[in-house]
C-alpha cells in the first residue's frame, strides 16, 4: 500500500491510502464481500429513476458528504491482521507516504501523520459503540412491509465505518511506531499545489504579501487558530490529482475534503465576524476617550 499526504488548507490534511496489487491479495474476508456487495446493491439503487430506492440514495448520498473528510481517509487503510503485521515488521512490505515538500516540510511529515492516527481513535471508538448500542431498538421498522430497515441498516454502516476508521489509525500509528513509514517527497503534487495557488493570484496568501504557503499544522475548534487559514485545493484538482496518481477513487475523497473544509473556514470567519460586531455593539459610549482628555474637561 501507499500513503498520499495531502494538505486541503494551511491547517487541515488528508491521510489517504491506495492499494497497490490488489490482484495478488489473498481471499477476501466475510466482511469484505458483505461490504462489496452492499456496494453494488447501493449502486443498483442509484440507477433507479424514481420510487423509494431513488430516495433513499439521495439522502444518503447526502448524508455521507457530511461525514468528517478524516474518517473517510483512515477507512482507507486496511487493518492491521497479523498476518500483515508479520510481513510489515520483517521488512517484506514497505509502505511510502508521498507529500508535497514545498507545503510540507520533511520533518513534519510523521508529527502530521501522528496526529492524524491520534486525535480521532476516541471518537470512533465512542461512536462505534453508540451505534452498535441502538441497533436493537431499531429493530421494530423491520415489521414495516415492503420498505427494509433502513434505520438498522443506516447504524450497521456507522459502527462499521467507525471500526475501519479506528483500525485505519491504529494501522498508521503502529507503523510511525516501527519506523516503517519512508518519506517520499513527490515533484507531482508540488507542481500541481502551485498551479492551484496559480489560480488564486487574488487570494489571501497574494495580497498578504506571502510568498511561499507553508503547513501549520491541524487546528480545530478555537477560532482565533484559524485566522489566516488559506485552502490550497480547489474542488476541480480532485480530478486532476486522481488523473494524475492513475488513482480514480482519490478524485471523490479531495472534493469532499475540500468542500468541507471551505464551508468550515467560511463558518469560523462569519462566527468571528458575528462576535466583533456584537463586540463593538455592546462596547460602552466613550471608552475610546483617553484619561488625559477627560482631566482637561
Amino acid at each position: 500500500m501507499r500513503l498520499h499526504l495531502l494538505p486541503i488548507s494551511t491547517r487541515r490534511s488528508l491521510i489517504y491510502c491506495q492499494r497497490l496489487n490488489r490482484h495478488v491479495s489473498p481471499d477476501q474476508t466475510y466482511l469484505d464481500r458483505v461490504t462489496h456487495k452492499a456496494s453494488e446493491v447501493w449502486l443498483k439503487w442509484e440507477r433507479a429513476e424514481k420510487g423509494w430506492k431513488k430516495s433513499v440514495t439521495e439522502y444518503g448520498n447526502r448524508a455521507m458528504q457530511q461525514i468528517p473528510y478524516e474518517e473517510w481517509g483512515l477507512k482507507s487503510v486496511p487493518p492491521l491482521s497479523a498476518r500483515r503485521r508479520d510481513q510489515e515488521l520483517k521488512g517484506t512490505r514497505t509502505v511510502d507516504v508521498t507529500f508535497p515538500s514545498s507545503i510540507i516540510p520533511d520533518e513534519k511529515v510523521s508529527d502530521i501523520l501522528r496526529t492524524l492516527s491520534t486525535e480521532r481513535q476516541s471518537l470512533h471508538r465512542k461512536r462505534m459503540w453508540w451505534s452498535i448500542f441502538w441497533m436493537p431498538f431499531t429493530a421494530p421498522v423491520a415489521l414495516i412491509p415492503i420498505i427494509p430497515n433502513i434505520p438498522f441498516f443506516y447504524l450497521c454502516f456507522r459502527a462499521w465505518s467507525h471500526w475501519r476508521a479506528l483500525s485505519g489509525s491504529k494501522h498508521v500509528e503502529f507503523l510511525l511506531d516501527n519506523n516503517l513509514i519512508k518519506h517520499v517527497p513527490s515533484s507531482l503534487l508540488d507542481a500541481r499545489y502551485r498551479l492551484s495557488q496559480a489560480r488564486k493570484q487574488h487570494s489571501t496568501a497574494t495580497t498578504s504579501g506571502q510568498d511561499k504557503i507553508t503547513y501549520l499544522g491541524n487546528a480545530e475548534s478555537d477560532i482565533s487558530s484559524s485566522a489566516g487559514e488559506i485552502l490550497l485545493l480547489h474542488k476541480s484538482d480532485g480530478k486532476l490529482l486522481a488523473a494524475e496518481l492513475e488513482f480514480p477513487e482519490l478524485q471523490l475523497e479531495v472534493e469532499r475534503a475540500v468542500w468541507q473544509v471551505n464551508r468550515a473556514i467560511k463558518g469560523k470567519k462569519e462566527l468571528k465576524n458575528e462576535k466583533d460586531h456584537l463586540h463593538d455593539a455592546t462596547k460602552p459610549e466613550g471608552k475610546d476617550v483617553r484619561p488625559d482628555d477627560k482631566k482637561s474637561r
